[in-house]
């Protein structure tokens, strides 16, 4: 429980986690090194200094203990203590003992003094920062002794201080420029795959570590192998469909001298049927979705969708939120295309259809929602893979297709930074959300 809560803070990206593990190691190292050392070390010079005070501190007041009045106890220890590096006044004022919060070493000079002369009463090391101040009883009244607190302590303890600071910096500096060197081929990486599950191919070149170059050499494969199986795939669908042209304008032409019948009409939708198919096919091999993008307003793009479906009589809501009308940087003819296969199988499959559009980030978001059958939620990832028909799920009466309008527009979503989410409609039937991030113009 206790980690699940920590990682809420911990750095997620890369560079943060490396910098974290990085710098928890030198911060731990000082702290050790400032608590033990530093405590240990400096206490125990106080505490050496201080007890080479107390000795002429001690002779001191012997010797005004020893002087026969009170006058002559003032001018002893007035000449002995200057002669020893102390100022005395006696009698003298009270002293309360006084020691600032963040005084380490007065501790040590305190409990010394306190331990060596037992006449020692108040000491203040707060008052003067660079003095020490206290009160001693003598047969003679109480005297106020006062020298240099550097006599105490040592002067310097912030140097190692500073010195472990500067060359944990200097070194986590350097550490840092080695370490960045070694992620950046990782980020590279991660950034020419992400650019390709875009539909984008960025230049990558290997670089970095064994481990490193080995997972982008696998990527650059993968890549490789992918685009033959595309082209391969393309060029398949391309000559197939090409090829399915000329037959089908025969039985067109055979059909168009035939009695005007039930057959001959049932054979020229077939005909037509296929026709579409072949449409569809060869828009999947040239790939509409690939090039460069333009400036496209996302809300004259859903009215001219809308406006094709109102020219054959089929009517279609819709509804433009605000902020849909500044232009977003898009591949308008694929988009549009996409766009349009939604709203076009939305019609085919329900009798009520609507189509939204928003800005949703960076990018812009096409609903189309109908309220016709749907698709299950189990078989809704299977309906965006290309040649995929779900008949029990989707009324085929209405209409014959090849499969590919779904994965068109998953296809053209993906190639701008999106997706196509399949979900349940408020209508009651089937929501299609066509989701595109911004892309750069050019």
């Amino acid at each position: 429980m206790f980690f699940r809560w920590l990682k809420r803070f911990l750095p997620r990206g890369l560079y943060g986690r490396a910098m974290l593990i990085l710098l928890a190691p030198v911060v731990a190292v000082q702290l050790v090194v400032s608590v033990v050392f530093l405590q240990r070390h400096f206490d125990r010079v106080t505490e050496q200094m201080t007890r080479s005070v107390a000795i002429p501190l001690g002779y001191l007041l012997d010797e005004i203990a020893a002087a026969p009045d009170p006058g002559a106890a003032a001018a002893r220890g007035g000449t002995l203590g200057a002669a020893l590096g102390f100022t005395v006044t006696l009698p003298g004022d009270p002293v309360a003992e006084a020691r600032l919060i963040y005084d380490l070493s007065g501790r040590s000079v305190v409990r010394t003094l306190h331990e060596v002369l037992p006449a020692v009463g108040g000491i203040d090391l707060a008052g003067d920062t660079g003095l020490v101040r206290l009160a001693a009883a003598t047969p003679h009244g109480p005297a106020e002794i006062t020298f240099r607190r550097a006599r105490v302590s040592a002067s310097n303890p912030h140097q190692l201080l500073v010195i472990m600071v500067l060359a944990g910096f200097l070194l986590t500096v350097v550490a840092y420029l080695f370490l960045r060197n070694q992620l950046t081929p990782i980020a590279r990486l991660g950034e020419a795959a992400s650019a390709y599950g875009r539909g984008r191919i960025v230049p990558y070149r290997l670089r970095g570590a064994t481990e490193v170059r080995a997972a982008g050499r696998a990527f650059l494969d993968m890549r490789a192998r992918l685009e033959q199986a595309r082209a391969q795939r393309t060029l398949l669908l391309s000559g197939v469909s090409h090829d399915l042209r000329t037959p089908l304008t025969r039985l067109k032409l055979g059909l168009s001298l035939m009695d005007d019948d039930e057959d001959v009409r049932a054979m020229a939708r077939d005909v037509a049927d296929m026709e579409q198919m072949v449409d569809a096919f060869l828009d999947y091999a040239r790939g509409e979705w690939t090039g460069a993008a333009d400036p496209t307003v996302p809300a004259d793009l859903a009215r001219r969708v809308a406006g094709n479906a109102g020219r054959v009589g089929r009517e279609v809501d819709l509804a433009v939120a605000p902020g849909a009308e500044a232009p977003v940087p898009m591949r308008a003819r694929a988009v549009e295309r996409a766009v349009e296969n939604l709203v076009q199988n939305a019609l085919r499959h329900g009798t009520r259809v609507r189509l939204a559009v928003a800005p949703q980030g960076g990018g812009v978001a096409f609903t189309v929602e109908d309220d016709g059958p749907g698709i299950p939620a189990d078989r809704r990832e299977e309906a965006l893979a290309p040649f995929t028909r779900l008949d029990p799920a989707r009324n085929h009466d209405r209409g014959g297709g090849a499969g590919l309008g779904l994965a068109i527009a998953s296809e053209v979503a993906r190639s701008h930074g999106g997706s196509l989410t399949l979900g349940d409609s408020a209508l009651g039937g089937l929501r299609a959300e066509l989701t595109l991030a911004g892309l750069s113009a050019g």
